[in-house]
């Protein structure tokens, strides 16, 4: 039975000190769950100038601990909904707020820092899809996707066939709206990119920064779309100016 208050299962709470100076949110992305953040999460963890730091990750709906039903549509007002939720439930005080996601994840988290506006100090987005209408016009995208989702039956053909699955790539990943809300956000964000990334459409991320100067911009590595040590070590930097601006 879905519960009346959607809420997202907490995986993981650290903090070295008692007052943390800034909370991070790791949101993970479709056929995934907060696993794909561990590596990174102990990296930034070990990092003595991010001891200041709390670290968060949550399962969204459909994924790993989470709500799973039928009842469920795994669309973005659900997802925002049980996101915010489980962010009141910090309770985080004064402390500025960095969302950091993994493919549908950096849509989720774009979508709520434009809902919410102000919450958010930071984005970090890691192999963000950036699809414009021209390409889910385009039949050559549509071939792209396929390829997408034959990688992901590689790993668990029964996934293809879930609602959450489903829902989630109709509903949020092809969602038309995606590339004008990133190109008009309000909230500084940082784009991290592998240049071997086959799934994201990178070619279309020089034309959001351009169309977004004041609040984007992109850091382009070696690498593919996971969340993978030349994208996860680029965060320190990232993070480190969100906590210096706390201090000065």
């Amino acid at each position: 039975m879905l519960n009346k208050k959607l809420i997202l299962k907490k995986t993981h709470d650290f903090s070295a000190v008692k007052n943390p100076k800034m909370v991070v949110v790791f949101i993970h992305g479709i056929a995934a769950d907060s696993s794909s953040f561990t590596r990174a999460i102990q990296y930034l963890e070990g990092t003595k100038s991010l001891q200041e730091a709390r670290f968060v990750s949550f399962d969204l709906l459909g994924a790993g601990g989470s709500q799973h039903s039928d009842d469920l549509n795994y669309d973005y007002k659900e997802q925002l909904e049980a996101l915010h939720n489980s962010i009141e439930k910090l309770r985080i005080g004064d402390a500025p707020l960095v969302l950091v996601g993994h493919s549908m994840g950096t849509l989720i988290v774009t979508r709520y820092a434009d809902t919410y506006k102000k919450s958010v100090k930071k984005l970090i987005l890691i192999s963000p899809p950036v699809y414009t209408e021209r390409d889910l016009d385009n039949p050559a995208f549509a071939a792209g996707m396929k390829l997408f989702q034959d990688a992901v039956a590689v790993k668990n053909r029964k996934i293809l066939e879930e609602k959450s699955f489903k829902n989630s790539i109709s509903k949020i990943v092809l969602n038309r709206r995606n590339y004008k809300v990133l190109s008009e956000l309000k909230t500084p964000a940082v784009l991290i990119y592998g240049n071997l990334d086959q799934f994201i459409a990178a070619y279309n991320i020089p034309g959001v920064l351009k169309a977004n100067p004041k609040y984007l911009t992109a850091i382009k590595t070696e690498g593919r779309h996971g969340v993978s040590r030349d994208k996860y070590t680029k965060m320190v930097g990232i993070l480190e100016e969100v906590l210096n601006a706390e201090t000065v």
